[in-house]
């Protein structure tokens, strides 16, 4: 979701649907036709290696997009299948890649909220959750899964989701971030499925990290990736500023941070843009900052303490 100019953003990507496009040696591409405001020009899949390789991402339950995969690697060996996290648009298409090919499934885990709901959340389920996914090996951080002239090494990036992971092919300097860090749009962090204090974490996490190529689930790629995570880091920290400006001026609710804060903002994401400013305010109800009454919630009132 794109809702400042202070991230030099890249929206320049020609990728057709359903056609491979090798951008690195050992790394392929496949884009799912599958377009949103959320997705940008759809989910992006990647094949890592020759021969015998690894699937990325198969994303969305799409069997077009499974047939392209599958004809991509036609001759080779699908050895394994990676998932980011357990998003309708990245999982739910593991299950005809793995139905095909015999590939084991790494993950962190099935799907999980960040925290647990609270009650007046309970009637509004995660429609964007893959509940019905299970990896055959759960990875953790610094777990490396290895195949045919490759290895990736799992990096855990919660934030966006509780389960996220990035696979960092450490040698290549590259990492595959899934919706952790994407070149074209900040990344939606909405609670209780997303956690912004994890977020920023992970943030930090990866700019302490050598690989300085980012292949993300939406977009183009990231080069000089590090400063551009140092972009997102001063961007998250100018959000929690604004929000703090806004209550200043006296207790307010989350629509009307949302109205002050993201200006021109496309209508269709202004409902995520309200979980956003809630992620942040719960950071800073957390830390004592912000007060509410009550539980920080979506509908709730808040103010500075």
């Amino acid at each position: 979701m794109a809702d400042n100019d202070d991230i030099p953003f890249n929206r320049d990507f020609a990728l057709k649907p359903g056609v491979v496009e090798q951008v690195r040696p050992g790394v392929r591409r496949v884009l799912c036709d599958n377009p949103s405001p959320f997705t940008f020009t759809g989910t992006v899949s990647y094949i890592v290696g020759t021969g015998k390789v690894a699937i990325i991402d198969p994303g969305p339950d799409d069997a077009a997009h499974a047939a392209a995969l599958l004809d991509a690697v036609r001759g080779e060996t699908v050895t394994h299948i990676l998932v980011t996290h357990t998003h309708r648009d990245h999982s739910p298409n593991t299950a005809r890649i793995k139905a095909a090919t015999g590939a084991t499934v790494y993950a962190e885990g099935a799907h999980r909220a960040s925290r647990p709901r609270y009650e007046s959340e309970k009637h509004n389920p995660e429609s964007g959750a893959d509940r019905d996914f299970k990896p055959d090996i759960e990875v953790k951080h610094g777990d490396t899964v290895e195949g045919a002239g490759w290895a990736l090494e799992a990096v855990a990036t919660p934030g966006h989701t509780a389960n996220h992971l990035a696979f960092a092919w450490a040698a290549r300097k590259i990492n595959f971030v899934g919706d952790h860090v994407m070149g074209w749009s900040t990344s939606i962090v909405a609670p209780p499925d997303g956690s912004m204090i994890d977020y920023m974490a992970s943030l930090d996490t990866l700019a302490k990290r050598d690989e300085d190529l980012y292949f993300s689930g939406h977009g183009p790629e990231i080069p000089d990736a590090r400063r551009y995570v140092r972009f997102l880091t001063r961007h998250r920290q100018a959000r929690e500023a604004s929000i703090l400006h806004r209550l200043a001026k006296g207790e307010t609710d989350i629509p009307t941070m949302v109205r002050a804060i993201y200006i021109g903002i496309d209508p269709r994401l202004t409902n995520a843009a309200g979980y956003s400013v809630l992620a942040h305010l719960e950071d800073l109800v957390g830390r004592g900052v912000v007060a509410t009454e009550g539980d920080p919630v979506i509908g709730g009132s808040y103010r500075l303490v």
